[in-house]
């Protein structure tokens, strides 16, 4: 190991950390008041000067973002973030409540960030209304905001429904939609998921282990590190942009790798009491050989999560900073208040509990453990045709993968922007609740020529495929730009919207203005949207590559085995590629969705993936250096290839089958989430650990280790003089 062979410098850094586990174990009252007092401190700040999160689209340089700054400086009427509020009257036409709309209209005008708001009933009778529905019995205002209106106060909300309270008091159904139905939703909650998750947490950990106090400490500790990294999350929202399932990503992550943390420390130091140590040196001895162990993980974890950067998307690199923050504290409480609450214990540790306690291993188990590994030793190529069977299987849905942007249809239908959705749809089509502007930027071209073009623009958008209606081309005021509005015949989040917004964008509109001088752009919330999603898939296989190349590096450093890290690298892609598939067959092909609360089939979120990937294979990496640290461990003894496996199995396998159910329960209680994105994150992640725990783990990687056998931990001289000496385990402490 790396400390064994790496010198002084190697052995200072140990006595580092197993004197950091002894002294929090010796002072537990000054380590558990500082925390203590710490998570006040900051949950009075959070609540004082905490930020909000806001989901933030904007893409500088895309034409759907050049398109919005053209009609911010030439056409300010029509530009800022658009909603609506929908009106439906069921008892005849909204003309006959004409005072009441004009009176919420002018209400809607004077609230604050209003620039705008536009009465959906015609300004002349007889004159026709695009936002009054054919039967007249529904509309919508076009309310203009010159901010996000997500970013605004709950209290906002009661503002626009004192506005409409005339409307509604003539007994008009009235609905929000697009961002100020967002802003409208009931707060989101994620006590039932963390209640759910905690819950069987316990039952896994009395299970595994039997013993009341060393069930609960991983998660008393898991608990305190995620409550305090949410409140330093949120004061850093107050100064940046962290979008709106950066608390429930982070405090998923959090809970996840808190507890696995705190349980591996927690496993090592009942072994070492078990064996004669002091409470105080048994601690220092845990934090030394599986601190480091967390340290290393917990590193992999949050390079993983910087990897995100890589996409040059402020949105989802502030997704991955989110989650690295109560990583981050996860892995410091793992370091102090694991051994702080270990010295208060003592050797009271099993005291209470509900069979015979037990630590890493027991006979029973190492023998069913060390048949199992020679069996695997005896067919390896059986077990590796067997996982890479399942993992194929699972693997087939990916292919027909669709990344996209989930509409508001897929709500639950107590979401007043659901609601309004549905009355637009019914209404007016189901493209209306996501149109495309179309900006034409002429002001280059000559004057005598602006009606030719208008003419020819009008003409390329008269019979475009897939659109249910395209308006007439508009000069603005000043004659800078032609705008126009395109209508999809299917919903936003539909794949022919996409193949409207890719022909229009990269087909009609250039053809349009070829020659002229002129310049086209598609705009609009749901032309973000798309521009968005196609970035995102184009930047996908960047990230892919970026993050495994990192973790690559990582396991190298560690175990320096060119192959060990090779075959680390490929094992979580195809598990990763499972977990891609299990996403495709329930939202998007409706395997099992409507049973976990989806509205019929949906895209994959086009940055679901993305964060999956780093998250997943950060994670994964725990598992990975957990194992192989006790297999390389045994190997550098007694260089007996099967045999290192075998004991590796045999130590981690309680431990890391804990872990991963843990890991697995918490990813998965957040299905509850009435957010789709959540439950598709939720889903994902779970199915990776647990694919991970046991195709990977328990089939892959042994039949793997077993015929590389010592090739293994092959590494070129040259390579192994460059390699920095990283002891995962403090295999030289102890």
């Amino acid at each position: 190991m790396g400390d064994a062979r790496g010198g002084r410098p190697g052995r200072t850094r140990v006595r580092g950390l197993r004197g950091l586990g002894e002294w929090c174990a010796r002072h537990f009252a000054v380590v558990v008041i500082a925390w203590l007092a710490g998570l006040g401190v900051l949950h009075g700040l959070q609540n004082a000067v905490g930020g909000t999160y806001v989901d933030d689209f904007e893409l500088p340089g895309t034409q759907s973002r050049t398109g919005q700054d053209l009609l911010a400086a030439d056409a300010p009427a029509v530009s800022g973030f658009a909603a609506q509020v929908v009106l439906k009257d069921q008892a005849g036409p909204l003309t006959a409540v004409q005072a009441q709309i004009d009176q919420a209209v002018a209400s809607l005008g004077k609230l604050a960030h209003v620039t705008s708001a536009k009465s959906p009933l015609p300004t002349a009778p007889g004159q026709p209304s695009s936002s009054l529905s054919a039967d007249g019995r529904t509309g919508y205002i076009t309310v203009r905001f010159d901010e996000n209106p997500t970013s605004f106060e709950d209290s906002y909300v009661g503002q626009v429904d004192e506005a409409v309270a005339p409307v509604r008091e003539a007994g008009v159904q009235v609905e929000y939609g697009g961002s100020l139905g967002e802003l409208a939703r009931p707060a989101a909650t994620d006590l039932k998921s963390e209640a759910v998750g905690f819950a069987v947490a316990v039952v896994v950990l009395l299970i595994g282990f039997g013993s009341l106090l060393a069930a609960g400490l991983p998660l008393v500790t898991a608990l305190i590190s995620v409550v305090v990294g949410l409140s330093c999350l949120s004061l850093l929202a107050s100064a940046f942009t962290f979008g709106t399932v950066a608390p429930t990503l982070a405090t998923m992550i959090g809970l996840g790798v808190g507890i696995d943390y705190a349980l591996f420390l927690t496993t090592r130091h009942r072994q070492h009491l078990m064996d004669g140590l002091s409470p105080v040196r048994s601690a220092g001895r845990a934090t030394t050989t599986s601190g480091r162990a967390v340290l290393v993980s917990g590193c992999t974890v949050v390079v993983a999560l910087a990897g995100l950067y890589v996409s040059r998307v402020q949105f989802i690199g502030r997704l991955g900073a989110a989650a690295a923050v109560t990583v981050a504290t996860a892995v410091l409480g793992a370091l102090t208040l694991v051994p702080a609450l270990l010295g208060v214990i003592g050797r009271g540790i099993d005291r209470f509990h509900l069979r015979q306690p037990i630590a890493e291993e027991t006979s029973g188990e190492a023998g069913l453990l060390d048949r199992y590994a020679r069996t695997v030793a005896r067919r390896p190529w059986w077990f590796l045709l067997a996982g890479l069977v399942v993992i194929g299987v699972l693997a087939v849905p990916l292919f027909s993968i669709r990344l996209g942007h989930i509409d508001d249809g897929a709500d639950p239908t107590t979401f007043t922007d659901r609601r309004a959705y549905d009355l637009i749809a019914t209404g007016f089509g189901p493209g209306a609740n996501g149109p495309l502007t179309v900006v034409v930027d002429q002001s280059a071209v000559p004057q005598n020529e602006r009606a030719a073009l208008a003419a020819n623009l009008q003409q390329a958008l008269a019979s475009v495929p897939g659109a249910a209606s395209i308006s007439a081309p508009q000069a603005t005021e000043n004659g800078a730009l032609l705008t126009a509005t395109a209508v999809s015949a299917a919903r936003p989040q539909a794949e022919q919207t996409q193949q409207l917004f890719d022909h229009l964008s990269k087909d009609v509109l250039p053809k349009a203005v070829a020659g002229t001088g002129a310049k086209s752009y598609l705009t609009g919330n749901t032309a973000a949207q798309l521009d968005f999603v196609e970035l995102m898939a184009r930047r996908l296989p960047v990230i892919i590559a970026v993050v495994v190349g990192l973790a690559f590096l990582i396991i190298l450093a560690v175990f320096r085995g060119v192959l060990v890290a090779v075959k680390a690298a490929v094992l979580n892609l195809l598990s990763i590629s499972a977990s891609y598939g299990v996403l495709v067959a329930v939202f998007q092909w409706g395997w099992g969705g409507p049973e976990l609360g989806v509205s019929g089939t949906v895209p994959i979120e086009s940055y679901a993936p993305m964060i999956m990937f780093a998250i997943v294979f950060g994670l994964s990496m725990d598992y990975e250096v957990f194992l192989l640290s006790r297999v390389h461990e045994f190997w550098l003894a007694s260089r007996q290839g099967q045999e290192s496996v075998a004991h590796g199995l045999r130590i981690t396998a309680r431990v890391i089958t804990c872990a991963a159910l843990i890991m697995v329960s918490v990813f998965a209680a957040f299905i509850l989430s009435h957010d789709i994105v959540v439950k598709m994150l939720g889903l994902g992640l779970a199915a990776s650990v647990l694919i991970d725990a046991t195709v990977v783990r328990l089939l892959l990687v042994p039949a793997v280790m077993v015929l590389l056998g010592h090739r293994a931990w092959w590494t070129p001289r040259w390579l192994d003089r460059l390699l920095p000496r990283i002891d995962a385990e403090g295999a030289g402490a102890a």
